[in-house]
């Protein structure tokens, strides 16, 4: 049954948690039931303390007021009982990964199915989750919430998303560059011999609300900057997700003085020599049930028609000889990237359309 399903939201007060309350409040299977909004302990908003009862949600996003009652609603502190109370059914976590690790064990435990927007239960491979170096690591109840997580990246797993208690959100690059690559992988294409490279830019957004030396506009603005070379954590989920060895890929995103979009420019070598039309078909073939996928014949896809929707936009270039290809693939980081794809995961889940309240 998914009549009247009650969803509640922690973490709202973030960029990925506004987009994320924005497209619950107006989702169509959703009305009449707007989602719990529960702030994390000592949380400050502007100055407020989340602890403060009933702080109202359109003073910490202004942009959701309208004239259906969102003035109305408040983000309050967080404890189970209040979600209990609420019949709180399907929980967003968009919190840090730590208190992901600590949140989603006992949701499960209580019954709740968890949609986690963070980096908590994204690799299954010991090796690959090292880089967060989770001090919960090893345990029995982390390597039992673990195995209960699927990869919520519909294109790839729509059918365990279906039946899944725990749903592990992709990142913002990890999502851009394996849709790119994975349609090759899988069907074999790829010289991995030669390697891949992926160079990614991401907006400002991306690095999330809490400011930095590195996010300051005096650093962003008017500049272009790597970071995370060779170190990045959405690394692992490109190995997982799309079958490679470590030595397979090289990840390097960069930092774009831009509030929010993606564009991953994707280097590949082929086994041997293709044709335009044959790996144009690779794609069409893939994707040819994935609403949230456009494939670009002609043309190679651009951030500015990508943002503010929940698609992901791929083309590519083939050299003269077709032994090698740039793949470039956009997104909006806040929704295909993040909160748009957790409600897309929400839909499939739920059985609901794929896109509904997306397109």
């Amino acid at each position: 049954m998914t009549e009247g399903i009650q969803t509640a939201v922690v973490g709202v007060s973030g960029y990925a948690g506004a987009e994320l309350a924005r497209l619950l409040l107006r989702h169509p299977q959703l009305r009449g039931r707007p989602p719990v909004f529960a702030g994390r302990p000592h949380e400050k908003l502007d100055g407020k303390e989340s602890a403060h009862r009933g702080v109202p949600l359109v003073e910490i996003h202004p942009q959701l007021a309208d004239n259906n009652g969102a003035g109305d609603l408040r983000l309050e502190p967080f404890s189970w009982e209040l979600l209990a109370a609420r019949g709180v059914e399907v929980l967003f976590l968009a919190t840090p990964h730590e208190q992901s690790r600590e949140w989603a064990p006992e949701a499960l435990q209580r019954g709740l199915r968890v949609i986690d927007l963070s980096g908590a239960w994204r690799l299954h491979e010991q090796s690959n989750r090292a880089v967060y170096a989770f001090p919960d690591e090893g345990s029995q109840q982390a390597l039992a919430t673990q195995a209960q997580a699927v990869y919520g990246m519909p294109e790839l797993h729509r059918s365990r998303i279906a039946g899944a208690r725990l749903v592990a959100n992709p990142g913002c690059f990890s999502t851009s560059v394996i849709l790119a690559l994975k349609p090759l992988a899988a069907a074999g294409l790829l010289d991995l011999h030669h390697g891949i490279v992926a160079d990614a830019k991401s907006g400002v957004s991306g690095a999330g609300k809490a400011p930095t030396p590195r996010t300051h506009f005096m650093y962003a603005a008017d500049n272009l900057s790597a970071y995370g070379v060779f170190s990045h954590r959405h690394t692992g989920e490109l190995l997982e997700q799309i079958g490679l060895g470590a030595g397979e890929i090289v990840f390097t995103p960069h930092l774009l003085p831009i509030p929010r979009g993606i564009l991953s420019t994707i280097y590949v070598r082929f086994k041997q020599a293709q044709t335009r039309a044959a790996v144009a078909q690779v794609y069409r073939d893939f994707y040819a049930s994935c609403p949230m996928v456009r494939f670009h014949e002609r043309t190679l896809p651009q951030i500015q028609h990508v943002l503010h929707t929940n698609y992901a936009d791929i083309g590519f270039e083939l050299d003269a000889g077709g032994m090698r290809a740039v793949i470039v693939s956009c997104l909006d980081n806040l929704l295909k990237g993040a909160a748009g794809q957790a409600v897309q995961n929400l839909n499939v889940a739920l059985g609901w359309p794929e896109s509904e309240g997306l397109a």
